[in-house]
């Protein structure tokens, strides 16, 4: 399990590469040399390694079993 500070949520909210707060890669991203993956994404997906927010640290907080697959949460 990791946590990734200020996960990639598209939540009508564009990061790419200009945000202005510490965001930790995408492991799945870094493995596969693309900026294609993101935690969740509103209305659509959730990320098949995302486990939950925050777990009692800072509320940006991702925890992301990378590279051990969870199922995926269907909306």
């Amino acid at each position: 399990m990791r946590k990734l500070k200020g996960g990639n949520f598209d939540l009508d909210l564009c990061s790419g590469d200009a945000v202005k707060w510490k965001q930790d890669p995408c492991p799945w991203n870094v493995a596969e040399k693309t900026t294609a993956h993101k935690c969740a994404v509103k209305n659509t997906s959730i990320c098949g390694y995302f486990a939950g927010l925050g777990d009692g640290d800072a509320l940006d907080t991702v925890l992301c079993t990378y590279p051990v697959r969870r199922t995926p949460v269907r909306s």
